[in-house]
């Protein structure tokens, strides 16, 4: 399970989704507060179901074809994720009473979606490599 590479980036997907949002502010207030993923139900949810799907496509090792639909799915709900703040951000006006400025935590989905489209990819080449063997016997 651990030597395979898959793992590893689902690893690094699951430190981004679970550890790092507690770390670093999505944007940072006017008045100076940072404000993290916690303040909104919505993207807590979101993390939260991304960090679950990390964690249970790596126990899935077995099956790797569901690993690779987890792991689209979880692809799917960072892009939504992304959609959120991007939306944020835009609605978010430089003459509003709140003036706001983005942090490091509203792009940990851009970095998530890469480690999870390289954990697809590896799992998808161990598929090919399972599939030739079999052709062979």
């Amino acid at each position: 399970m651990i030597q395979r590479i898959q793992t590893i980036y689902l690893f690094i997907a699951f430190i981004i989704t679970g550890v790092l949002p507690f770390i670093f502010p999505l944007w940072t207030l006017s008045d100076g507060k940072s404000y993290f993923f916690m303040e909104n139900q919505i993207y807590a949810v979101l993390f939260g179901l991304s960090t679950t799907l990390s964690v249970l496509s790596i126990l899935s090792y077995k099956k790797r074809q569901n690993q690779f639909v987890i792991g689209r799915l979880n692809i799917i709900l960072n892009l939504i994720l992304l959609g959120l703040f991007l939306y944020h951000s835009l609605n978010l006006s430089g003459e509003a009473l709140v003036v706001s400025e983005k942090g490091i935590g509203m792009f940990l989905p851009i970095i998530a979606i890469a480690a999870l489209v390289l954990a697809n990819k590896a799992i998808k080449k161990d598929e090919d490599l399972v599939k030739s063997v079999d052709r062979l016997r």
